[in-house]
């Protein structure tokens, strides 16, 4: 016997144990999910302690202004405050949509608007599943309006960092939407025509439709998606554009485009990096870093960055995306014909495959959570490996004063609870960065205005 047979037996028995009648599907999910929500609390509060406090890091206290921790402090206890508040609102939604058996009445409705005003080659369950996806994001769109509208007009407003007007605010939530509108049918048209076609090893074609899918949102995104926000224009001509040049051409990256992205529309936040195929890659620099920072500053970012493609970190975690996907569409194959589930959310006459796997989704929940946690611990390590790539090229004081620079900029967390770091952040605190670069102050640092800064520390999620 093979190894896939044992794997196609050991599913089968799995999905016999797990389709038990009566069994409470519904009280599990809400139970995960009112977990998580109590255990992401309880490392916030964790954070909020650590936000109240009046004096920086023992390891820091010389180097930060108390103006700047202040503020720095505001404005994390603001996001720590509106983050509760999104996640209680969040949560109220989840359980009023199971609870009042939302999906099974959106599902009716939607299939009645396809009986009414749709030809009859439109009856299917796929095209009734497109119908049902994109009134399930027009409701998203609707509900999570108010937590948006106050996160950018008033939390990003109040510390300056919003650039945002109404009115380009209202055209990004309509491009967003007719973005979609346009991608999602086929896609999704594509995702369920694969699973009603291949049976039951549905979850092999899916896992290449899904590699594919990626290669080719990869290729189209700076052509025809990236353009509909932002404007990306080419590097002027000067110092800048040759070192950044020059630093490609030492690594062997092969670089197509320098654009620079007006990022500073919507923003006051700054960042820099790369996306493409392998043989043709853009470097993409935020208006506002080149604004606020000294050329070689700039270079020691995208050293950095480039450092990321130079030890293969953008293809490891490409695979792990890959074996992360084929985990998820191997399980959901134990879950597809699972009448016990379907039944306990309301589908007793029907078991659409979308429901199916949204409510797998569900399931999943306690999984993603460790996943999430085990992919953060990477990723922390690919930074500090990202930084000593960065340094070993020469540009261990100038990655050292742009991750300043860009610490004052954002008004990133002066530090943080362990706990808390350990399960939200995808890279290290300022304060380990510097210290593992060796970095010695032997001034303060400026900024390109003349601005004097002079922190050190970060929540690592807003810069390189």
């Amino acid at each position: 016997m093979d190894i896939l047979q044992l794997i196609r037996d050991f599913e089968q028995r799995l999905a016999r144990f797990l389709d038990r009648p009566l069994f409470p599907w519904k009280k599990l999910i809400v139970g995960f999910s009112i977990g998580q929500f109590l255990f992401e609390g309880f490392l916030g509060f964790r954070q909020y302690r650590v936000l109240q406090r009046t004096k920086p890091p023992k390891v820091l206290e010389f180097e930060v202004s108390q103006e700047v921790y202040d503020k720095s402090q505001a404005y994390g206890r603001a996001k720590a405050k509106f983050g509760l508040v999104s996640n209680i609102y969040g949560q109220i939604q989840n359980i009023a949509f199971y609870q009042f058996d939302v999906l099974p009445k959106l599902w009716s409705w939607t299939g009645s608007l396809l009986l009414q005003f749709a030809p009859a080659r439109f009856s299917g369950e796929i095209s009734h599943s497109i119908v049902f996806i994109l009134s399930f994001i027009v409701i998203n769109s609707i509900l999570s309006l108010p937590t948006s509208v106050y996160h950018t007009f008033v939390l990003e407003e109040k510390f300056g960092f919003n650039k945002q007007t109404p009115q380009l605010f209202v055209t990004d939530i309509i491009k967003s939407n007719i973005l979609a509108f346009t991608l999602v049918p086929p896609i999704l048209a594509g995702f369920l025509a694969i699973i009603q076609k291949t049976g039951s090893q549905f979850f092999y074609y899916l896992w290449m439709f899904g590699a594919g899918l990626q290669v080719f949102m990869i290729t189209i995104y700076p052509i025809a998606i990236l353009p509909l926000f932002n404007k990306l224009s080419p590097l002027k001509e000067g110092k800048l554009k040759t070192d950044v040049e020059a630093l490609a051409k030492r690594l062997n990256f092969p670089l197509r485009e320098l654009y620079v992205i007006d990022g500073s529309k919507r923003s006051a936040h700054s960042n820099a990096y790369f996306f493409g195929l392998p043989w043709k890659k853009h470097i993409v620099i935020y208006d506002t870093l080149i604004e606020k920072s000294e050329t070689q500053e700039v270079v020691a970012v995208l050293a950095h960055e480039l450092g990321h493609w130079s030890l293969g970190h953008t293809t490891k975690l490409f695979g792990i995306s890959q074996v992360h996907f084929f985990y998820i569409f191997a399980l959901f194959s134990v879950f597809i014909n699972n009448n016990s589930l379907y039944s306990d959310f309301g589908f007793t006459n029907s078991h659409p495959i979308i429901i199916g796997f949204l409510l797998f989704s569900d399931v999943l929940g306690p999984m993603d959570t460790i996943i999430k946690l085990l992919m953060n611990i990477l990723s922390r390590r690919f930074e500090f490996q990202a930084d000593e790539f960065a340094n070993g090229l020469g540009y261990n004081a100038e990655l050292a004063r742009s991750l300043i620079k860009l610490q004052i900029q954002n008004l990133s967390t002066m530090d943080a609870d362990w706990a808390f770091a350990s399960y939200n952040f995808s890279h290290p605190i300022l304060s380990e960065r510097l210290k593992a670069l060796k970095w010695q102050p032997t001034e303060t640092v400026e900024t390109k205005t003349g601005e004097k800064t002079d922190v050190a520390t970060t929540t690592g999620r807003d810069e390189l």
